[in-house]
C-alpha cells in the first residue's frame, strides 16, 4: 500500500531535527522507535502481534511496549514469556484497569524512542503498515503525527453504522477534518504527546488537540483486518454516549486556546 499521505496540516509544533544520528531508525546504539500496545485480556492475540511487531521493525532501532491494563486472563504473563524470543519486548503492568488512553500515556511516558508507533492490541491493525507511517512523519518535518486510515474495514455493520455517525458528529462539532479518528495506528513524536492536556478517552481525540497546537497531522490508507480471538471491549452504545461528553469537553479546550505564538528570550 504505497499511497502518498493525505495531510492536513497547521503551522509545525514542533521540527525534528535533521543531522545524522537522529532520523528515524538511523539513530546508533538508541532506541529510535518506540511502540507502545495497550492491552486488556488479550492473551490469544497479543503475543502474535508482538513477534509481527518485531518482523515489521526488523532491521530498525525500536522497542515493543505493551501495557497490560489489568487482564485476568495470563495477558502479562504470555507476553513475559516472549522476552526472551523478543529481547525488545518490555511489559508494564497497571495495578487495575485505567483504560485506554490511560495504557497508552503510560506505555508513552516508559518510553525511550523519540518517535511513538501505536496499534490496538486486538490484532485488527496491521503492523506491516508501520513503515509506511513512518516514512510519512520522515518524509515531512512539519507533521507531529501520521494517522491511519483503515480500508475495507472488517468490524461489524453495527459498529461501521456507529462509527460514521460518531465520526460525523465529531466532525460537525471539532472541524478536525478526520474520517478516521479510531484507528489505532499512528506515529507522532513524543515530545508533542506528552505536551497535550490528558484526560480519558484523549486517544479519540489526538487530530483535534493537535491542530488545536497547531501542528500538522497527515493521513496514510493502512490495512485492517478481522478479530480473530476475543471481543471487543465497546458496546457502540457505550462508545457513542461517552464520545458526546468527550467531544463537549475537547470543544471547551478549543475555545479556551488563545492559539501559539514566538517567544523569545530577550
Amino acid at each position: 500500500m504505497s499511497a502518498p499521505p493525505l495531510c492536513c496540516k497547521g503551522p509545525p509544533l514542533y521540527k525534528a531535527p535533521l543531522s545524522k544520528g537522529r532520523r528515524i531508525g538511523l539513530m546508533t546504539g538508541a532506541v529510535a522507535i518506540s511502540v507502545v500496545v495497550p492491552v486488556k485480556d488479550e492473551a490469544g492475540n497479543a503475543s502474535p502481534l508482538a513477534r509481527e511487531i518485531a518482523a515489521a521493525l526488523a532491521g530498525q532501532a525500536h522497542e515493543i511496549i505493551f501495557v497490560d491494563d489489568g487482564s485476568s486472563d495470563g495477558t502479562g504473563e504470555a507476553l513475559a514469556g516472549l522476552k526472551g524470543e523478543i529481547p525488545q519486548l518490555r511489559v508494564l503492568r497497571h495495578g487495575r484497569n485505567l483504560g485506554q488512553s490511560r495504557g497508552i500515556r503510560t506505555g508513552v511516558q516508559a518510553a525511550k524512542g523519540e518517535i511513538i508507533v501505536t496499534l490496538d492490541g486486538d490484532g485488527q491493525n496491521d503492523p506491516a503498515d508501520i513503515p509506511l507511517l513512518l516514512e510519512a512523519l520522515k518524509a515531512d518535518t512539519t507533521l507531529a503525527m501520521v494517522s491511519g486510515i483503515r480500508v475495507k474495514r472488517k468490524d461489524s455493520a453495527s459498529r461501521r453504522w456507529a462509527s460514521r455517525l460518531g465520526n460525523g458528529l465529531r466532525n460537525r462539532l471539532l472541524g478536525d477534518g478526520a474520517s478516521d479518528t479510531g484507528c489505532g495506528l499512528k506515529v507522532f513524536r513524543r515530545r508533542v504527546y506528552l505536551d497535550l492536556p490528558y484526560f480519558d478517552h484523549m486517544h479519540r481525540f489526538l487530530i483535534a488537540l493537535l491542530l488545536r497546537e497547531g501542528a500538522g497531522v497527515g493521513y496514510v490508507p493502512v490495512n485492517h483486518r478481522p478479530r480473530l480471538t476475543g471481543r471487543s471491549k465497546y458496546t457502540n452504545f457505550g462508545r457513542l454516549l461517552v464520545s458526546v461528553h468527550d467531544i463537549l469537553g475537547v470543544r471547551w479546550l478549543q475555545r479556551r486556546h488563545r492559539g501559539k505564538t514566538e517567544i523569545r528570550e530577550l
